[in-house]
């Protein structure tokens, strides 16, 4: 099939691309609490149903996976391609320091913002642009392809883990929510929680999900209880912004950091790090103070406990999410992920004797292996080839990260993906955009892969 024709027909639909991201953008699809029929609340599915809709009416073969997820298919024989996106997003709020309402989508000057555009709706609807075009254009499809489509990717993935189990898994598949030109290697993760044993902390606030660098947190502490000079002091040395507010009782402090996805913590400021170690800083006596200071503290790399580990592929990273107080203990998210060469057994081992002391405890109840592929596997190769005829881009290879995708729930698939290289689109962050230019070239990367995908 000449490139030129499909770039052609992809960019016809420019329009009903807008309109579709819109109604998808316009709900705000973060998990709730269950209902009868909505597993992860009634946004997202209604970001499911919604998104059936359109591919039904486009002449897909659809269905809904017990309101878990979704798929709209075409084709015919025994083998299957999957293209695995999700339709539920983190938290946004325009208070957080949004410049626009995150559940409206707004164009500037051919920029779209938006909670999704990046992560992960706008790349669902680019893959449905892909599915028309090849629908259209009559091309020979071999394999069945199925758009499939969950709801709680941001929370677990039990929407994909349902698909599965009553679907089965895919032959050749990869999943629009990791960066191009393709990924054939994700960290392991590992997730938990760390509980102090006693504090004087009055209360604290902060994060929003374990898999994000907190943005905000807020604390009370007892008035006096540390040097009001040297925090001011601290946080005006690491560029930190904060208010401070003194109440008859006690002091509300807030510090505000810079948002990240947790697997790139190095592209955020750990606004719950920040308060904690400035608060050892000015001098605040106190056991769970001394207990986060002293394993994490502001590193990133789980030094403190055992685990500054690494390999050819990367270094692991760790991550505070979400910090809280409950029963007047603190709790609070760690979010590890670690090299595509080891395993958590050997992370474990390595964290032996770090995770206890007489002023808390850190346990880990979500353990998950990396995920690799080798970069001439067929089906990394046959994305990448793809990429590359499409873009022209030589220069960048196939990659691993440490973002966990789809790609580890369904068998044969990895991430292709939907960010170029070179750009933060605030993923997990206020003002999340995407190129309108770049959609449709995802779009018809997308057509690529899956006829790579149809020839082997």
């Amino acid at each position: 099939m000449d490139n030129q024709i499909i770039k052609e027909k992809v960019w016809s639909y420019k329009d009903e691309m807008l309109d579709r991201l819109e109604k998808l953008i316009s709900i705000q699809s973060e998990m709730s609490a269950p209902t009868a029929d909505a597993p992860f609340g009634e946004k997202p599915l209604l970001a499911l149903t919604t998104a059936l809709e359109m591919l039904e009416k486009d002449g897909f073969e659809t269905k809904n996976v017990d309101n878990y997820a979704g798929y709209a298919q075409m084709g015919e024989g025994e083998e299957l391609i999957g293209v695995v996106g999700h339709l539920d997003v983190v938290p946004a709020k325009k208070s957080d320091g949004w410049d626009t309402d995150p559940y409206t989508l707004v164009e500037k000057d051919g920029v779209l913002y938006g909670r999704g555009v990046a992560d992960d709706k706008g790349a669902v609807v680019a893959s449905m642009i892909a599915m028309k075009v090849i629908k259209d254009l009559g091309i020979d499809v071999n394999k069945r392809v199925r758009l499939i489509m969950g709801t709680n990717e941001e929370n677990g993935s039990r929407c994909l883990e349902h698909y599965v189990e009553k679907e089965g898994h895919v032959d050749y598949g990869f999943t629009p929510d990791g960066d191009f030109p393709a990924i054939h290697g994700e960290k392991g993760i590992m997730q938990g929680k760390y509980v102090s044993k006693t504090s004087k902390i009055i209360d604290i606030c902060g994060g929003t999900v374990a898999n994000a660098v907190p943005g905000k947190v807020s604390a009370k502490v007892v008035s006096g209880s540390y040097s009001a000079e040297k925090l001011d002091a601290f946080f005006k040395e690491n560029d930190i912004k904060y208010t401070l507010e003194c109440k008859d009782d006690c002091d509300v402090i807030e510090v505000m950091g810079v948002a990240a996805h947790a697997s790139t913590p190095d592209l955020g400021v750990n606004a719950i790090s920040y308060l904690v170690v400035g608060l050892k800083e000015a001098g605040m006596q106190d056991e769970f103070v001394d207990f986060y200071c002293s394993h994490f503290g502001l590193e990133l790399n789980g030094a403190m406990i055992g685990a500054d580990l690494s390999d050819e592929y990367g270094n692991l990273t760790l991550n505070c999410g979400v910090i809280s107080m409950k029963d007047g203990m603190v709790e609070g998210t760690v979010d590890i992920r670690f090299p595509v060469t080891l395993t958590t057994d050997k992370v474990l081992a390595a964290m032996e004797g770090h995770l206890e002391d007489s002023n808390g405890k850190i346990t880990f109840d979500t353990l998950v292996n990396p995920l690799f592929f080798a970069p001439d596997s067929p089906l990394v190769s046959s994305l990448y080839e793809a990429y590359v005829e499409v873009t022209g881009d030589t220069e960048n290879k196939p990659m691993v990260i440490g973002g966990g995708t789809y790609a580890k729930e369904i068998n044969n698939t990895i991430a292709f993906g939907c960010a170029f290289p070179g750009y933060d689109y605030r993923i997990h962050n206020t003002n999340e955009w995407v190129k309108v230019d770049e959609l449709l070239l995802q779009a018809e990367i997308y057509v690529h892969g899956i006829l790579k995908l149809l020839a082997i």
